[in-house]
C-alpha cells in the first residue's frame, strides 16, 4: 500500500482548514451555490446509505430539536414541583403566622410537617439557658439541651457551614436525633437554625428522618429546606 508524503498530508489539512473558514465566514455560500446542496452526500449517521446535506442538516436539526423539547419538559417539571414545595412553604408561614403560643407553634410545625411534607420522624434541637418557654413543652418533636452540650460536638460542622446537608447521617447522629434501633432512618435532612432559635448558645437544628434512603440526597437543592429553617428560626425564637 502506497503512502503519501507527510508534506501533502499537511498542504491536505491546510486546505481543509481554509475550506472550513471560508463557509463559516461566508454561511451564505449555498445560497449562492443552491445546486450543490443537491449533489453533495453525506454518509447517514444511522445507517449506510447515503443521504443530501440538505437532509443531513434536516435530520441534525430534528435531533436537536428532539433534545430541545426533552430539556423544556424536563424545565417545566421542575418548575411545577417548586411551584407545589412554594405553596406548601406558604401554608407553613400561614400556620405560624396564626400562631398564638409557643404551644402553637410546634403544633403547626408538626402539621405542616406531617401533611404537606410527608415527615413523621422530625426532630428540632434547641441549645437554651434558663427556663424559656420551650423547656416549659412536652413533645417528642422538642428537645432542650444545654449550650456547650457534648452532644452538640457531633453537629459542629453543621452548625458551622450554616448550611442544610442531606443524605445518610453518622450512626451516632441518627441513634441521637431520632433513638437508637427503634426507628429506622435510611435518610435524613439536617437544617441548622440562627441565633433566634438558639438563643444565647446559637446551636439549633430541624433534623427530618426518612426511611427511604433516596428521599433525602446529597446533590439535592437544599433551597427550600433553607426557607422551611428561616421560618421555623423565626417562629422558635419569638417564643
Amino acid at each position: 500500500m502506497s503512502k503519501q508524503p507527510v508534506g501533502r498530508l499537511d498542504e491536505a489539512s491546510l486546505e481543509e482548514t481554509r475550506i472550513a473558514d471560508y463557509l463559516q465566514s461566508n454561511p451564505d455560500f449555498f445560497e449562492r451555490h443552491a445546486t450543490l446542496l443537491t449533489k453533495l452526500n453525506l454518509p447517514h449517521n444511522r445507517g449506510s446509505s447515503a443521504i443530501s446535506l440538505v437532509e443531513r442538516q434536516v435530520a441534525a436539526l430534528r435531533d436537536k430539536n428532539e433534545k430541545l423539547e426533552t430539556r423544556l419538559r424536563e424545565l417545566i417539571e421542575v418548575a411545577r414541583g417548586n411551584d407545589v414545595l412554594a405553596a406548601k412553604i406558604h401554608r407553613l408561614a400561614s400556620r405560624l403566622v396564626r400562631a398564638g403560643d409557643t404551644s402553637s407553634v410546634m403544633e403547626a410545625i408538626e402539621a405542616s410537617l406531617r401533611e404537606d411534607f410527608g415527615a413523621s420522624e422530625w426532630l428540632l434541637l434547641v441549645a437554651s439557658e434558663g427556663d424559656s418557654e420551650l423547656s416549659k413543652l412536652s413533645s417528642r418533636h422538642l428537645r432542650i439541651v444545654r449550650p456547650g452540650a457534648a452532644e452538640l460536638k457531633m453537629f459542629e460542622t453543621l452548625f458551622e457551614s450554616g448550611r442544610p446537608r442531606c443524605g445518610q447521617i453518622r450512626d451516632s447522629q441518627r441513634d441521637y436525633l431520632f433513638g437508637a434501633g427503634t426507628i429506622e432512618i435510611g435518610s435524613a435532612a439536617l437544617v441548622p437554625l440562627g441565633d433566634k432559635a438558639g438563643k444565647q448558645s446559637g446551636a439549633a437544628l430541624l433534623a427530618i428522618g426518612s426511611p427511604d434512603a433516596e428521599r433525602f440526597h446529597p446533590t439535592m437543592s437544599t433551597e427550600f429546606l433553607a426557607r422551611i429553617g428561616d421560618l421555623v428560626n423565626e417562629a422558635i425564637g419569638k417564643a
